[in-house]
């Protein structure tokens, strides 16, 4: 077994005889541990025994995963493929990151309680998986903090700018993972390297993404916190006496790495972390399958032990079937907006005026009208986006620039126009962005209009040669009515892989986050901001994934004995679906009411999560059943689970996975009634003996029977179980725009109400 072994990765593995046609690239490779041959004391020295140039072995994984990452090229990982003890073999991906007022917006107050409940999260470890850490900033203080968790097993590994003295009580730990983003740059990867002459190689945050998630989920509290004037408050992260680990497997302008990113998994389960934290995704609108998937993989072995993983949405809404990360052992987080708003006007010289958005912070314009102006007309595409060397300086100084959201960051169209001359810039959404509005900390006077205000002004312009304009700055307003509303980039279902699992799970506070920044960059991250802030507003689902990461943390010291599941189940039945108006959320981008499709259970309302009353738990089992319900074979379940398994006789049904939240799919050729039943069982959190009685609100045109119709609980019956029978007749169903019809179920005590989404819709046979 062993010389097969051993003629098998030389043959394939030696990096020093790749062909000329074919270049190497990173693999990550699933092996199955038992084959281990018995001469090796170790996985480690089996893996490396077996190569004539050792660092061709990138990572080597034991603990989520079972194999290492390699570089090969692809007639070699073809060939490794078909070895017996080979389970899965897949390239290296390239990922994206999905890139204060909000803890009191959702629901935090400092008396009373989770805060007070939890301690503020004090005995938690939050693992962030980002782009490093700023540890100077005074939000990852550790004064009045305790010791260390005794039961913390990590580093802090030591690099550029980055010593053991920059960990701390509050930052306990840091580790940097590099070895995929090297390679894939060594051999002709379209990562570029890791610039050192703007990167630290180190767990040191040169981009400022990493250093706001942490500050987020678990920030300090108690000092005034500001940026350049803008959402003045007092900082505090979700969860403020959390601890921080921080796994920087982001590089700044170069994205992330499947096989650092898995490194970062084993790495952080082995170190004792509690909460996961993972803003990153795919960026590419294709989500993979579980077993093909690097962070679901990594999850599942982190969930599998205990561990909560938030993940972020995604930001390619509000295109439908949008959403990513959709494992269910993930607890999956989209965007919405908060009570607060930066408006800036757009004043015409007609006398209109349009309302947009803005956190430019220097010298106004103090009313003078500028004329305007809009590239686009010419009909260049580039010129009509302000791309780079697009616009003719001759046409736009001294004047206000309209230009097209897209192609290009929103904040370098504005450091065009700077160059090109023109005093101002006004950056108009396109049909795709609708009326959805982000701030940013532009170098020039400018704001973002929707698609509504951009196409008024481009008329307004080519009616009349003599076109000028305004834009007048109004700060911060707090107060703000209707919030939350769902964010026009929020990732959005159906989801791709199985939409019997209705994803995203939840929204969370997203749109113009403050929180932490890094001194290596100005707010608008471009080389040439030479600004320095401590605290910078950023949008984007990854700025909801903390919120749900620290809240996950402040459930996990109030209640240590719950699962990740049970965690997840109490945001997502509390979850709030009505907005401050006491109105059904609306969707930024159409301004009509939301669905589950947008908002999943709902807005979190971490008051009310803290007593949820009864959860839908999940174990491994299950998680195991719902994937051969799927239809994996043992071996592909394998690559997941690391263990191997056994799916039962009778296939089991991926509707019945123990979620809180239920999505019925019929064939839309079947005509008639049709009906699906459904299998539910609920854990008792609350007092031992108490009833709950249900209520349905049936999506229109769908009967929904639920038996029983009566919970009732004592101390010797903590768990329950229910069916749902969901009937409809297919000749007869109307769908709504989004391609389904919306309902929910709850179980109500009298105090709480654990509501359940019901989602009904009709795919084609296959």
């Amino acid at each position: 077994m062993a010389s097969l072994f051993l003629q098998l990765f030389l043959l394939l593995l030696s990096v020093t005889q790749i062909s000329a046609d074919q270049t190497a690239k990173t693999y990550i490779i699933r092996v199955d541990s038992e084959s281990k041959p018995s001469i090796y004391p170790t996985h480690y020295h089996w893996y490396t025994s077996e190569f004539s140039e050792p660092t061709s072995i990138l990572h080597v994984y034991d603990t989520v995963f079972h194999g290492f990452s390699a570089s090969l090229t692809p007639s070699q990982a073809a060939s490794v493929l078909k070895h017996p003890s080979i389970l899965a073999v897949f390239e290296d991906r390239r990922r994206q990151l999905h890139t204060t007022r909000s803890p009191q917006f959702l629901g935090l107050r400092n008396q009373r309680g989770l805060w007070s409940e939890s301690d503020y999260g004090s005995d938690v470890i939050i693992g962030l998986f980002d782009t490093g850490i700023w540890p100077e900033h005074r939000s990852f203080s550790d004064l009045n903090l305790g010791p260390v968790p005794k039961r913390w097993k990590g580093v802090c590994n030591t690099g550029v700018k980055f010593t053991a003295k920059n960990c701390n009580r509050k930052i306990i730990g840091a580790r940097f993972f590099s070895k995929g983003h090297e390679a894939s740059s060594g051999f002709g990867g379209i990562a570029g390297g890791i610039n050192q002459t703007i990167e630290f190689k180190s767990p040191r945050d040169a981009d400022g993404h990493g250093t706001h998630t942490a500050s987020t989920a678990a920030g300090r509290h108690a000092f005034k916190a500001s940026m350049e004037g803008y959402a003045s408050g007092i900082a505090k992260g979700v969860a403020p006496k959390a601890r921080l680990a921080v796994y920087k497997v982001c590089w700044k302008n170069s994205g992330c790495f499947d096989s650092d990113i898995l490194a970062a998994f084993d790495d952080a389960v082995n170190d004792g972390v509690d909460v996961i934290s993972i803003s990153i995704g795919g960026g590419d609108g294709i989500s993979s399958p579980y077993y093909l998937d690097p962070i679901a993989i990594g999850a599942y072995g982190a969930v599998s032990r205990g561990i909560f993983v938030s993940s972020s949405a995604g930001n390619d809404g509000p295109n439908g079937m949008s959403v990513t990360n959709l494992a269910p052992w993930l607890t999956t987080v989209g965007g919405g907006t908060i009570d607060r708003d930066f408006p800036a006007d757009v004043i015409l010289g007609d006398g209109r005026k349009l309302s947009g958005v803005s956190l430019y912070a220097g010298a106004p314009l103090n009313g003078t009208m500028y004329p305007l102006v809009y590239p686009g007309k010419s009909g260049v595409l580039s010129a009509s986006l302000c791309m780079e060397n697009s616009i003719d300086p001759t046409l736009v100084k001294g004047k206000i620039v309209i230009c097209d959201r897209g192609s290009s960051p929103r904040v370098a169209k504005g450091l065009v126009v700077k160059k090109a001359g023109g005093v101002g810039m006004i950056l108009a959404n396109g049909v795709s962005n609708g009326e959805g509005l982000v701030g940013d900390a532009h170098l020039l006077p400018a704001c973002a209009v929707g698609s509504n205000e951009g196409d008024a002004i481009k008329s307004y312009i080519a009616s009349n040669p003599t076109a000028s304009a305004t834009i007048n700055f109004r700060g911060t307003i707090i107060g703000i009515k209707p919030a939350p509303v769902v964010a026009s980039f929020s990732g959005r279902g159906p989801n791709g892989l199985n939409p019997e699992i209705l994803k995203p799970d939840l929204i969370a506070p997203g749109v113009n986050i403050l929180a932490a920044w890094t001194n290596a960059v100005g707010p608008t991250g471009l080389d040439s901001d030479t600004r320095r802030t401590e605290f910078n507003i950023l949008s984007g689902t990854s700025m909801a994934c903390p919120h749900v990461s620290g809240a996950a943390a402040l459930l996990k010291s109030a209640h240590p004995d719950w699962s990740p599941a049970a965690i997840r189940s109490a945001m997502m039945t509390t979850a709030s679906i009505i907005d401050n108006s006491f109105k059904p959320m609306i969707d930024e981008s159409t301004g009509k009411p939301a669905t589950p499709y947008d908002f999943g259970a709902g807005h979190l309302n971490l008051d009310l999560a803290m007593d949820p009353g009864l959860v839908y738990d999940l174990t491994n089992n299950d998680y195991i059943s719902f994937l051969c319900a799927i239809e994996y074979g043992p071996k592909t379940i394998q690559v997941i689970t690391r263990s191997p398994v056994n799916c039962p006789m009778r296939k089991p049904l991926p509707g019945n996975l123990n979620y809180p939240s239920i999505a019925a799919l019929f064939q839309s050729s079947s005509t008639g009634v049709s009906s699906k039943t459904f299998f539910r069982t609920v854990t008792n959190v609350g007092e031992a003996n108490s009833v709950y009685r249900l209520n349905v609100e049936p999506p229109k045109g769908v009967k929904v029977t639920v038996k029983p119709g009566k919970l009732v609980f004592s101390e010797n019956v903590r768990k329950l179980s229910y069916y749902v029978t969901i009937s409809v007749d297919n000749k007869n169903l109307v769908l709504d725009d989004s391609g389904a019809v919306y309902g929910s179920l709850s179980w109500i005590d009298g105090r709480r109400v654990v509501r359940s989404p019901i989602v009904v819709t009709q795919i084609d046979p296959l």
